[in-house]
């Protein structure tokens, strides 16, 4: 109901009316409204908000997103994925991992040490593990969350654990021993580490898999900020 209200007229009712303009004999012109239309709008524009927000992330969390598995050495096989929350958190407790150790970042073996890298990448082993195994199996069901979880462990025992087999045990073996040799007791052991017969094959090894955690840490990253 629309009421208008001039100089001292005052018939209107304001639990009746939900506009009310008046004009005083100054001809002050003012216009109320009725706090039920308010509380309306309020809610409205409310709701508006709350169903665009939904829409949008109901949009981001099932969009599509492909994980090239040539990246990680695992393969020439692609991916796709439509990610939930639990897969996006899952992919960045991964890549915080990744970005928190040596593992997943570039290696200067110049200034690092071979042996501490190994140190790196056996936490990493226990830790991915760890967060694997704490995934309900609820959840695992899911056949993304199932893939994720799966290309992990495959970047574990294909990207990683060939080099270890091959390369870990001879070369600490041989670098503890050298570590305890009075002649080396001056020696940085970046310079150390350059003796071990086979420094070179394990040194482009340890690169090509070094990229491969690099791959994987990014496309983590893209996984959850992307979407």
């Amino acid at each position: 109901m629309l009421t208008m209200a001039a100089m001292n007229t005052t018939t209107s009712t304001p639990e009746t009316d939900y506009f009310r303009f008046v004009v005083d004999q100054n001809w002050h012109a003012s216009l109320y409204v009725s706090g039920l239309i308010v509380g309306v709008l309020a809610a409205f524009t409310l709701l508006v908000v709350v169903l665009r927000l939904w829409a949008t992330n109901r949009f981001r969390l099932w969009r599509r997103f492909e994980i090239d598995s040539t990246e990680f050495g695992l393969g020439d096989q692609k991916i796709t994925l439509h990610p939930n929350l639990t897969d996006m958190q899952i992919a960045f407790k991964i890549w915080v991992e990744l970005s928190t150790r040596k593992i997943g970042l570039p290696i200067d073996l110049e200034d690092d040490v071979v042996a501490e890298l190994y140190d790196s990448w056996h936490s990493f082993f226990s830790v991915t593990r760890e967060l694997i195994k704490d995934v309900p199996v609820s959840r695992f069901r899911r056949k993304d969350t199932e893939r994720i979880i799966r290309l992990s462990i495959e970047v574990l025992n294909t990207g990683i654990r060939p080099h270890l087999t091959k390369w870990h045990a001879r070369f600490r073996r041989w670098y503890e021993k050298e570590l305890a040799k009075i002649e080396h007791s001056q020696a940085h052991p970046q310079e150390i580490q350059k003796r071990f017969p086979k420094f070179d094959e394990l040194a482009r090894d340890l690169a090509l898999v070094n990229q491969r955690l690099i791959n994987y840490r990014q496309r983590m990253y893209e996984l959850v900020t992307e979407l």
